[in-house]
């Protein structure tokens, strides 16, 4: 007669062939690319329980928050992918940032700037309920938003903290971000306040990096911030009140690191990236599917221009533009910027790019200006009458070739009226016009910036992504010229060189 088998023996056998199976039905999903999350968490399950001594409760939810395809890495895989693209992110006093922008209507003289601080910087999603909204931006995605320009530096921070290769370890660090909000910190006393108040942080935090020890590593060198302002606004040459701006990048600290604004203004250490647009999708799908929407849009005008006149800057062609665009008998549509608010809804200027060929980006107050990159968004091949306005400056995102995706009509032929804008884009074919709108659509992802987090299993090499690749391009550049022992003039100057924008 056999001997009953102890009930606890059979708990213990049955439990273990299901872990198994279990274990090996995972598996084989897992080689298919799905439920990797999962089998992270079963197997630290297992692991944890068979190396606790008590057997204790191990927390199942580790991965939780984390999208399907984009679980943490092995440290191997990490190792592999990170190695030379560690970023350090200076934890540096809220003073320098957070509280900076905690008086949000004290920002700009002129607007405040309390409703666009929403969603991490992206400001008020833009509603997708109306046939309107829908026809014009892609519906049911729920990434696009009314973002403001100035708020790159905070967009720019949140998406580094979800970089994925983000180290507490500075030693690792192939660069060093400081998240400073230097250009709300001048915006905010550019109008009543002395030089002495629009620069005391500014030296304050110069002290602060200074006596960091990430900091003696390369003097500074391997460091950079971003501002959603144009880099004059830093450069004040003169302790004189009635002078505009801060000297943040003549300190001595400052004029080590870089500096990455929405504009450049000649200076070596000083590269630009692309202002913000409506568009911050989380996934490669989504840009897709408009790439594919602006491409086969119908366009009803030949060209447009959305902004104002210039009346009290003499070297402004935009009552030119404006001029022959109210004259073309419906070839050109003109959105006045300095009527209503048709240019703050993300909507009205997104469709007049869309049903436009051709979108004429002259200067305003300064070289550049957001419009250039709406009108990309928009699939709307770009019209500059200045080298400054966007082939010297954005030369990370654009190709060399200016002629593949835009038109170049030099200002002194609208300035002495022997440009006809009708007639000379007029006059380019079908074909040419394909070809250009080609290459725009295909810059649509390089100059988006894709929405804090995860945005899916295919990475998104959006603006963000490529100011970082650059800057830890130019650092290591920086690095072997110190251990040559080479000049460093020619990229810290602090000479002005007008004609990088000519």
């Amino acid at each position: 007669m056999m001997k009953p088998v102890p009930r606890l023996s059979v708990v213990f056998s049955v439990t273990f062939v299901f872990c198994l199976f279990v274990l090996f039905q995972l598996h084989i999903s897992n080689l298919f690319g799905k439920n990797l999350q999962i089998t992270h968490q079963v197997n630290n399950f297992f692991i944890s329980f068979a190396s606790s001594p008590h057997h204790q409760t191990v927390n199942l939810t580790r991965f939780a928050n984390e999208s399907d395809g984009n679980g943490p890495k092995h440290p191997e895989e990490e190792e592999e992918t990170c190695a030379g693209r560690y970023i350090y992110m200076h934890n540096i006093p809220s003073t320098f940032n957070d509280d900076i922008i905690k008086d949000c209507r004290a920002l700009i003289k002129w607007f405040t700037m309390c409703p666009f601080m929403v969603n991490s910087g992206l400001g008020p999603q833009v509603s997708e309920t109306d046939n309107k909204t829908t026809h014009v931006l892609t519906s049911k995605t729920g990434s696009w938003y009314a973002t403001n320009q100035f708020l790159l530096a905070v967009i720019f921070r949140e998406r580094m903290k979800h970089y994925e290769c983000l180290t507490n370890d500075s030693s690792l660090a192939s660069a060093f971000y400081v998240p400073y909000y230097a250009g709300f910190d001048v915006s905010r006393h550019l109008w009543g306040y002395n030089t002495t108040v629009r620069d005391d942080l500014g030296i304050k935090l110069a002290k602060w990096l200074r006596e960091r020890p990430e900091w003696r590593k390369m003097n500074g060198r391997d460091h950079f911030f971003v501002t959603g302002r144009i880099g004059w606004d830093f450069r004040r040459g003169v302790d004189n009140d009635s002078a505009w701006g801060s000297k943040l990048m003549m300190l001595p600290e400052f004029s080590n690191m870089t500096m990455l604004s929405i504009e450049t203004t000649a200076w070596t250490n000083e590269f630009a990236i692309p202002y913000p647009t409506y568009f911050h999708p989380k996934s490669l799908s989504e840009v897709r599917r408009w790439q594919m929407k602006v491409k086969s849009v119908k366009r009803k005008y030949l060209y447009s221009f959305v902004g104002a006149p210039r009346p009290q800057m003499d070297v402004s062609i935009r009552g030119e533009i404006i001029k022959q665009c109210l004259a073309s008998h419906g070839r050109c549509k003109f959105l006045d910027c300095n009527k209503g608010q048709d240019c703050d809804n993300p909507v009205k200027v997104m469709e007049v790019f869309q049903r436009s060929v051709f979108c004429l980006q002259p200067r305003g107050d300064s070289y550049t200006r957001r419009s250039i990159f709406d009108s990309i968004l928009a699939g709307c091949i770009p019209v500059f009458f200045h080298p400054g306005s966007g082939y010297n400056q954005y030369r990370w995102y654009f190709p060399k070739d200016y002629t593949k995706y835009s038109v170049y009509i030099p200002e002194r032929g609208m300035k002495n009226g022997t440009v006809s804008l009708r007639n000379l884009l007029g006059k380019i074919d079908m074909e040419s016009i394909a070809r250009m709108r080609n290459e725009v659509v295909e810059i649509i992802p390089k100059i988006i910036y894709t929405k804090p987090g995860s945005v899916g299993p295919e990475k998104i090499e959006d603006a963000f992504e490529i100011a970082v690749d650059r800057i830890i391009e130019r650092v290591a550049m920086v690095k072997k010229m110190m251990e040559e022992g080479k000049d460093l003039q020619s990229e810290y100057s602090q000479t002005r060189d007008l004609k990088k924008l000519e």
